[in-house]
């Protein structure tokens, strides 16, 4: 069995935690492979006792590796997907961050969630991903976002112009600060955040939602994600980003993007029973109130 590790710098208090986790991990791990950033950061405070092999970061991990943890937050996590792709290697996601919505894991829980790991104690959450099909070379040879595409002005000067269309029917013309196309998944983050509906994960949708919007009776929108959405940006074009989660692309033309549903899922490590309601209750805060 290998086991990848990737992740950002952390508080240095989660060290007895992975510590723990190393030790039963190498109970059924033959090797780990480490992210050489990740590597450098806890080298001088963990001894492993398995053969460890120290690989560059974006590097794909070997097609037999049983499972990429991401120690971090959310971005940490989004980052992994750039490089495990369509390997449909698992990944867990242990939270040393902040919310965590997709790095469920607690520190706290790293022990159980390790055992759990080892022994096959874990459930798939396959999640959906979406594809910017054009222009084709703009995100490299990874086109692909599990969260969501936005495209955003890069001043406050003036509006942007987004003409959007699914399956080539016309939906509407949005002037406002940037769009955002997103997947279930991205429900709670950014699309959130601008006033977009939570859309539990096996939900087969996108959202498509405005920021910013000069025109007060434009809402966010839900459509089946076996549309093809295409967004026609006009204006100063120049002054504009394309986000592919945490990456971001300047439009230097104007120019149309396709995006459409990805051919393929990312796999999420569920410890536990899944009760994504429960998350969004306890990460969201819902309940509180002295009437409960």
């Amino acid at each position: 069995m290998k086991i990848a590790l990737f992740g950002r710098p952390f508080d240095p208090a989660f060290f007895d935690n992975l510590r723990l986790l190393i030790k039963i991990l190498e109970q059924r791990t033959d090797s780990f492979i480490i992210y050489e950033n990740l590597y450098h950061f806890i080298r001088d405070y963990i001894v492993f006792e398995k053969p460890v092999s120290v690989v560059a970061s974006g590097s794909k991990p070997p097609d037999d590796t049983y499972c990429m943890i991401s120690l971090g937050g959310d971005g940490t996590l989004l980052d992994t997907i750039t490089m495990l792709r369509n390997t449909g290697i698992p990944v867990l996601g242990i939270n040393t961050g902040r919310l965590g919505f997709l790095s469920a894991i607690s520190t706290e829980e790293t022990a159980y969630a390790a055992s759990a790991l080892i022994s096959g104690d874990y459930e798939l959450d396959r999640r959906t991903m979406l594809q910017l099909a054009n222009p084709k070379g703009l995100f490299g040879s990874f086109n692909y976002a599990l969260n969501e595409l936005t495209v955003i002005k890069r001043d406050n000067t003036t509006m942007i112009r987004i003409s959007a269309y699914v399956d080539d029917l016309f939906l509407n013309t949005y002037w406002a600060d940037g769009l955002i196309v997103s997947t279930p998944t991205g429900s709670t983050g950014y699309s959130l955040s601008c006033g977009g509906p939570i859309i539990s994960p096996e939900s087969s949708n996108f959202v498509i939602t405005p920021i910013a919007t000069h025109n007060l009776t434009v809402r966010p929108i839900v459509i089946a994600d076996n549309c093809i959405v295409k967004l026609s940006v006009s204006g100063r074009t120049q002054d504009c980003l394309v986000l592919l989660d945490s990456r971001s692309r300047q439009l230097s033309e104007a120019t149309e993007l396709i995006i459409k549903k990805a051919p393929f899922h990312i796999n999420l490590v569920c410890i536990g029973q899944k009760d994504f309601y429960k998350t969004i209750r306890n990460k969201l805060a819902w309940g509180l109130d002295k009437r409960n």
